[in-house]
């Protein structure tokens, strides 16, 4: 069942007057969870539900979807014509003066600009300003329960085994003079994945040389190069329990296929994980003294560490993503460079830090991930071993 009452105590501390939930035909996935709808049903007109800070919560549904919301409280509003929704839109949201919605000015933040234009034009037409639920939307869509924690701390047990199984293999099939491809390790991979119960969508990603200069290298049987002595490998895994509720756990380690790393790629690799850590301790800092801290904020300080080092242009996406039953979830992102996420980096959170460096062109490419999850009494934590050194993986077997 929806807590109403434990929304309208968020929309106050906001400073909102209320939250609109609108949809038409299905578009917006956020209010579906968060009200908790039935999505099987086969719905074709606009509904709205509006929770005020305090007071009774409204429905407004179509003459012939009058079940829209029925899961829900509050008062039950019908209209037909198209000027009867809007009238009756205008004298629920009352004396409001400024409301939430699934809007971000600017689209700034584009997971949480669902709302259309023209919808926002139609409510600040009755005199209400409409602001982002952006960071309501995260107290609500990324917000772990301990029980949650557990879950992705179970799943890093495994990606760290996988990760681990993996070098090794790959390091004893070079020895033995049977060089595996990218793509016999990512099926290696997977199949220790499937056997530990474990659900992910796609990857993982096995990247050696100029490969690991694409973050987003996909191995197949095609493109595959056989890892040789002397490769730089990447490998980076995601997945969770294949259990309701499983909570992702993601990470990017560097390998290298030899017996010592060369001093260069060691160097190279400790500005990323300097980079990492200084977000990290960025982000320890803000709770323990408790300020609030924003994603862009942390994206900027790890940033400023590959910049200073001079190779700033080489850091090609975001520091980081959240993680919740999703493995880019819908809270905070540690992100200035593709959108400014000005969202709170919230207690009960998940996300990733994962600094990179790429020179296709000089068959390099780097990358430092790991999980930092913060609990609700502000502790700052990370489930797993945090990569220190690029391993050298035949000193593994």
């Amino acid at each position: 069942m929806v807590d109403i009452k434990k929304i309208q105590d968020a929309i106050k501390a906001q400073g909102f007057d209320g939250w609109l939930f609108y949809d038409f035909h299905g578009r917006d996935a956020i209010a579906a969870r968060i009200l908790q709808m039935d999505t099987r049903r086969f719905s074709t007109r606009r509904w709205y539900y509006y929770i005020p800070a305090q007071g009774t919560p409204q429905k407004l549904v179509h003459k012939i979807e009058q079940w829209r919301c029925e899961n829900l409280p509050g008062d039950h509003n019908v209209y037909l014509p198209w000027q009867e929704m809007q009238s009756q839109l205008k004298k629920i949201l009352g004396d409001a003066k400024t409301i939430a919605m699934q809007y971000s000015p600017n689209n700034s933040i584009p997971y949480i600009s669902v709302v259309d234009a023209g919808t926002v034009e139609l409510i600040r037409s009755f005199g209400v300003e409409v602001a982002s639920s952006a960071d309501l939307v995260s107290i609500f869509e990324s917000h772990l329960s301990p029980a949650d924690i557990e879950s992705h701390i179970a799943a890093g047990e495994v990606m760290q085994m996988v990760k681990d199984s993996a070098f090794k293999e790959i390091a004893r099939r070079i020895k033995a003079g049977d060089n595996p491809t990218e793509y016999e390790i990512y099926e290696f991979m997977l199949d220790i994945m499937h056997k530990n119960n474990m659900k992910c969508e796609d990857g993982p990603i096995v990247a050696v040389n100029e490969h690991a200069g694409d973050p987003h290298f996909e191995p197949t049987k095609e493109n595959s190069h056989k890892i040789k002595d002397g490769d730089l490998i990447l490998l980076d895994l995601w997945a969770k329990k294949n259990l309701p509720g499983a909570i992702y756990y993601d990470i990017t380690w560097m390998g290298y296929a030899g017996e010592t790393v060369p001093n260069d790629i060691e160097a190279l690799f400790g500005i990323i994980r300097d980079a990492r850590l200084t977000a990290f301790e960025m982000i320890k800092k803000a709770f323990a003294s408790g300020t609030e801290i924003h994603g862009w904020e942390v994206d900027d300080a790890c940033r400023n560490v590959v910049a200073k080092a001079g190779y700033g242009e080489y850091f090609i996406h975001r520091t980081g993503h959240n993680i919740a039953e999703e493995c880019h979830g819908n809270g905070a992102h540690i992100d200035n460079l593709e959108t400014k996420d000005d969202r709170k980096i919230l207690p009960g959170t998940c996300f990733s830090l994962e600094p990179g460096i790429y020179m296709p062109e000089k068959f390099l490419g780097f990358r430092t991930e790991m999980d930092v999850y913060i609990t609700d009494a502000g502790e700052v934590k990370v489930a797993g071993p945090m990569q220190e050194h690029v391993i050298p993986i035949y000193t593994l077997i």
